[in-house]
């Protein structure tokens, strides 16, 4: 059940099409709107290497910090709307996109299902998600089933991010 007052959750934004910067910042504008979420925080944008086939355009990543009265399915639900608004295609795993939300955590809840797995399974493994997690996380934030922020940041290097200012 989820409280009155919302569950703390963490959204993964990323675009490479289609004016990226502008597509990342368009949706957090309006995942903030949706009645049940509101935001907390937005990371700083930063540019990466697209992930899987490398004649892509390159990726712009942020993270949001959001408190929700939202079920995570019903988040995923609303993150896929604002992606099909944006003209999300989904072609080819790990292809260029206008826009990817990705349901990164919620509160301290593990979930596996068919259509949602969290805390984002390759969340780890992802310089771009782990450091804008850290600008808008706790310090002492815990990633259910991982670890620690910190440890999971020590063990995935900063190389080839770069942070951007809009």
């Amino acid at each position: 059940m989820i409280p009155a007052n919302g569950v703390e959750a963490y959204v993964g934004l990323g675009s490479n099409l289609g004016q990226p910067m502008q597509q990342v910042l368009s949706a957090a504008k309006e995942l903030a709107a949706l009645e049940a979420v509101e935001q907390i925080a937005l990371s700083p944008l930063y540019g990466s290497k697209p992930v899987g086939p490398q004649d892509q355009p390159d990726y712009i990543n942020a993270v949001m910090r959001i408190k929700t009265r939202l079920s995570p399915l019903d988040l995923l639900g609303e993150c896929q709307a604002i992606e099909n608004a944006h003209g999300r295609l989904r072609l080819m795993r790990w292809g260029a996109r206008t826009l990817d939300l990705d349901v990164l955590l919620y509160g301290d809840s593990r979930i596996e299902l068919s259509d949602l797995v969290v805390p984002h399974p390759q969340l780890p493994n992802r310089a771009f998600v782990l450091y804008p997690l850290a600008d808008v996380a706790p310090r002492d934030l815990s990633v259910p089933g991982l670890g620690s922020l910190a440890e999971l940041l020590a063990a995935c290097p900063y190389t080839g991010l770069q942070r951007i200012n809009p």
